[in-house]
């Protein structure tokens, strides 16, 4: 079984920049598909990116595209999301979740994994 534990979280100002780790460990890591998730105060956990387990895809919500980036490394069994011109409406609890079907999905279900969430906060 994976285990994961996210870090990374903080306070920012509108414009700028965090990247948020996500740690792995346990067996077949680098089998798994990983995506980030995140949920406002009063609201439903979102989809946010999603990778494949070897790196080759990737999947974004449009509210993040082209400014978050999500990446792996396995060799670290690490998973990272660095994000840019972060914004007010950023601010959520941010969760990192694996999938052992590989499937890189914008879907809750799919994920049986999840780590224990970190806070960002974008002040306007």
């Amino acid at each position: 079984q994976v285990q994961l534990v996210e870090s990374g979280g903080g306070l920012v100002q509108a414009g700028g920049s965090l990247r948020l780790s996500c740690a792995a460990s346990g067996r077949t890591f680098s089998n798994y598909a990983v995506a980030w998730f995140r949920q406002a105060p009063g609201g439903e956990r979102q989809f946010v990116a999603s990778i494949t387990s070897n790196g080759e895809r990737t999947y974004y919500a449009s509210s993040v595209q082209g400014r978050f980036t999500i990446s792996k490394n396995n060799a670290k069994n690490t998973i990272y999301l660095q994000m840019n011109s972060l914004k007010p409406e950023d601010t959520a609890v941010y969760y990192c979740a694996a999938d052992g079907n590989d499937y890189a999905s914008y879907a809750i279900a799919e994920y049986d994994v999840w780590g224990q969430g970190t806070q960002v906060t974008v002040s306007s």
